[in-house]
């Protein structure tokens, strides 16, 4: 595979579309198809190859917070068609990938919520995803090994072939401590394994791609692998974020992330319609160069640890982390 070109955000757009602060995005899928579907053909028409369905948080865990949890299957399937719907909008080739997002609460034996609930609860959701014509899964933004373990697991009771996303936003670790490298050695423990494993969400897109830089530098040729930055770095401007990456930064973005031998590259949190284009552009204009060492990273996209986002002196809102 030379590379693959992913969407960009869903939560952030789906705001900017009228999502109220607070809700759950993924009630869209039945409340407001259309939006979704216009989300999903525009990255479509901005040259991705893959699409992620509106269910980063379409977990039972989640949807009770909104009294939902008892519409899994409905939201899960509605979103795969939707994309699916998208995807054939052209005559090209793009696939549809089931967004499966962490479960909000942690896993026994940090937090209380017991392994095998955890695990039917992705089990769940990866069906339905399943159901309703998806390509394949997209496991993201895992933190612990518990739960990495419990959604690849979940993935496994399909037929469809998953990717695994850690995103390592403390310091080049996950918020549970575990490195980019680790996050691979749990991966080749399991019985099943993912077809690719990377890093997406995080701080910015410095990060993301040393993050995979670490990853294929300890294991390399041994999976395909994955950049999805968010598009910069998010800054509070009053009650709202914004994110500071224009889209000529997300263009040396993806030559960095291609070479570090990321061959699945996309945009997470803030990145929208031109970005990926130009995304789209520098995939395609893409020439084979060395493999970039962190200092090469932070020439280009700027400091690796500087992990804290910036903020007014203005009270923030209390958005949930949502792609």
């Amino acid at each position: 595979m030379n590379s693959l070109l992913m969407d960009g955000a869903t939560g952030t757009n789906l705001f900017d579309m009228g999502l109220v602060s607070g809700d759950a995005p993924e009630l869209w899928n039945a409340d407001f198809p259309e939006r979704v579907l216009e989300l999903n053909s525009g990255f479509v028409e901005a040259g991705s190859d893959v699409i992620l369905t509106n269910t980063f948080g379409c977990n039972a865990m989640r949807l009770k917070l909104h009294g939902s949890e008892d519409r899994v299957s409905e939201l899960n399937e509605k979103a795969a068609e939707i994309g699916r719907s998208a995807a054939e909008q052209t005559d090209r080739d793009v696939f549809v990938a089931g967004s499966i997002g962490p479960l909000g609460e942690l896993i026994e034996p940090v937090g209380t919520l017991e392994q095998d609930v955890a695990t039917q609860a992705f089990t769940d959701q990866a069906l339905a995803l399943e159901r309703g014509g998806c390509d394949l899964l997209w496991i993201e933004t895992i933190s612990s090994r518990e739960e990495l373990i419990a959604a690849v697991t979940g993935a496994a009771e399909t037929k469809l072939p998953f990717a695994t996303c850690g995103s390592f936003d403390t310091n080049g670790r996950t918020m549970m401590g575990i490195s980019p490298a680790e996050f691979v050695e749990i991966c080749l423990e399991m019985d099943v394994q993912p077809f690719a494993i990377g890093s997406n969400c995080g701080v910015g897109p410095a990060q993301t791609v040393a993050a995979t830089l670490e990853m294929s530098n300890a294991y390399p040729n041994m999976f395909h692998y994955i950049a999805k930055a968010n598009c910069g770095i998010p800054v509070w401007e009053g009650t709202q974020i914004r994110y500071t990456a224009t889209p000529e930064q997300m263009y040396d973005y993806a030559q960095i992330a291609r070479s570090t031998g990321a061959t699945i590259i996309g945009g997470c949190c803030g990145t929208k319609y031109d970005h990926v284009r130009k995304m789209r552009t520098s995939l395609d204009q893409y020439k084979p160069m060395r493999k970039p060492t962190m200092a090469d990273i932070e020439e280009k996209l700027g400091e690796v640890f500087d992990t804290t986002p910036v903020k007014t002196t203005r009270k923030r809102s209390s958005r949930r982390r949502s792609r």
